[in-house]
C-alpha cells in the first residue's frame, strides 16, 4: 500500500515497499525520529498494508503513496496523498486524504505504522459523512453495490 514518501526536515528518502531509509546529511530531531519509525517500519511492518484488504471494492490493489513529514514532526502529522488513483469518498481527485488522525485527531504518540494502519481501515471502513468527495459519498449512501462495483473497476484499471 504504500510506495514512499520524503521528508522536509531533511535530504532524507522513505521507501517501505522493500527499502531502506537512506540519509546523505546530517539529521535533526525529527529526522532521527522519522528514521527511527521507518527502521521499526521495515523490521515490523504492519499486517496487510501491502495491498488492499480482501473482500472490499479494492481488494488486492497496489495503492502507491506520498508521506511528507513536516520539519516539525512528530509534533504535527506526515501529509499523505494516494498517487494511485482511488474511488474513495475520502480520497479527493488529487490525491487528498481525509483522516481524523492526520488532523485534529493527530499526536506526537502516533507512528507512521499507525498512521498507515488507519488508511488501510478506510478501505473497509469508509466515512462518508465526512466526506472529500461528496459524490463518492452519496452513491455509498444511496447504492453501496453500485458504489462498490465502479470502485472495483477503479482499481482494476489504477491500482493493478
Amino acid at each position: 500500500m504504500i510506495g514512499g514518501g520524503r521528508s522536509s526536515s531533511s535530504s532524507s528518502t522513505a521507501t517501505a515497499a522493500g527499502g531502506t531509509w537512506v540519509s546523505t546529511t546530517s539529521v535533526s530531531a525529527s529526522g532521527k525520529r522519522i528514521q527511527r519509525e521507518m527502521s521499526e517500519l521495515n523490521a515490523d511492518p504492519p499486517p496487510h498494508c501491502s495491498a488492499a484488504p480482501k473482500g472490499t471494492p479494492y481488494q488486492g490493489g497496489i495503492f502507491f503513496l506520498d508521506i511528507t513529514f513536516p520539519s516539525d514532526y512528530p509534533f504535527q502529522p506526515p501529509k499523505v496523498v494516494f498517487k494511485t488513483r482511488i474511488y474513495h469518498c475520502n480520497v479527493d481527485a488529487a490525491g487528498n486524504l481525509s483522516l481524523d488522525i492526520l488532523k485534529d485527531s493527530w499526536s506526537p504518540a502516533l507512528t507512521i505504522s499507525k498512521v498507515l494502519t488507519a488508511i488501510r481501515s478506510i478501505f473497509s471502513n469508509p466515512d462518508p459523512y465526512s466526506p472529500l468527495t461528496s459524490g463518492v459519498a452519496r452513491l455509498y449512501l444511496a447504492d453501496k453495490a453500485k458504489h462498490d462495483e465502479i470502485a472495483s473497476e477503479w482499481t482494476l484499471r489504477f491500482a493493478k
